[in-house]
């Protein structure tokens, strides 16, 4: 009897999971092994002809300059993401302090994150404009007579959208920061209070060790997803200026949508993954130097 309600509670379980992973199956891994297929093809969208070309893609992957551009840019991205981490830890712990209005704070931090990513690209253009922006206003009114192009010059481009992501990204890590804070004892804080420690000492101390395991989950979800997008930067330059800010996601794309080698661009795609893979390795092991369960 017992036996007979196992499996038939196994059954009623893959009855569960069944469609998603019909789900994975039909829109992940079919995908995805077609696309493997196609890095050794000369594959182009709408062109009924298909040759096999071995690794030509792969070599010309490793020798196209573009491609070493946009990893260096890519780079420089995932700059933003522990910069946002930082920035949303420091946000939360005020936030989460007795404070004026800090509900409403909380909900003015978050927007920006479930705001539209092209409207967020587009005040942003406004607000970076060389001549009439109001930041360059201000920096012109506080002395800086030659203020940066932002997105307009190939020296500051990929730094504005750095600034673009931490400020995106600040909200939502402040948020999940927030929930990990409600799980710190207060009696604990309260001992070390009378224990003699310092507010700086509480942080490095007590609440960054106790919330470490939630930063572990936003670098690595933060990477993931900022290796993976390409919106603002195509509503806001579109990989310009002269490529300064193409990044291998929006490399990808432009060869898929624009010039339709779909061979070429599955090969980047790939070589997008792989690196993913290894990011996430290195983090994963990292983690056991200052992650604290």
């Amino acid at each position: 009897m017992n036996n007979n309600w196992m499996r038939r509670q196994r059954r009623l379980g893959y009855v569960f999971i069944g469609p998603s992973m019909l789900g994975v199956l039909i829109f992940f891994l079919i995908p995805a092994a077609y696309s493997l297929g196609l890095v050794f093809t000369d594959y182009k969208f709408m062109n009924p002809e298909v040759n096999f070309v071995g690794f030509d893609n792969i070599k010309r992957m490793l020798s196209d300059d573009l491609f070493y551009l946009s990893l260096k840019n890519t780079a420089i991205f995932l700059a933003a993401v522990p910069i946002s981490i930082a920035l949303g830890f420091v946000v939360a712990v005020i936030l989460n302090q007795r404070i004026y209005m800090k509900k409403l704070l909380r909900a003015l931090y978050f927007m920006p994150y479930i705001t539209s990513g092209v409207a967020v690209a587009f005040v942003w253009m406004l607000l970076f404009q060389p001549k009439q922006g109001p930041i360059n206003g201000f920096l012109r009114a506080i002395g800086i007579d030659h203020p940066p192009g932002w997105l307009s010059t190939t020296t500051s481009s990929m730094f504005a959208i750095d600034i673009i992501w931490i400020w995106f990204l600040m909200g939502y890590n402040m948020i999940i920061y927030l929930a990990a804070l409600q799980e710190v004892s207060p009696e604990l804080l309260e001992a070390a209070k009378m224990d003699g420690a310092r507010p700086t000492q509480l942080l490095r101390k007590i609440i960054w060790p106790l919330v470490s395991p939630t930063s572990f989950l936003l670098l690595v979800t933060g990477m993931i997803m900022t290796i993976k997008t390409f919106g603002i930067i195509q509503a806001t330059t579109q990989g310009g200026p002269g490529n300064s800010t193409t990044i291998l996601s929006l490399y990808v794309y432009q060869n898929a949508f624009r010039y339709y080698e779909m061979g070429y661009a599955s090969t980047i795609s790939w070589a997008l993954f792989i690196i993913i893979l290894i990011i996430t390795a290195i983090q994963w092991i990292g983690q056991k130097r200052w992650v604290h369960y």
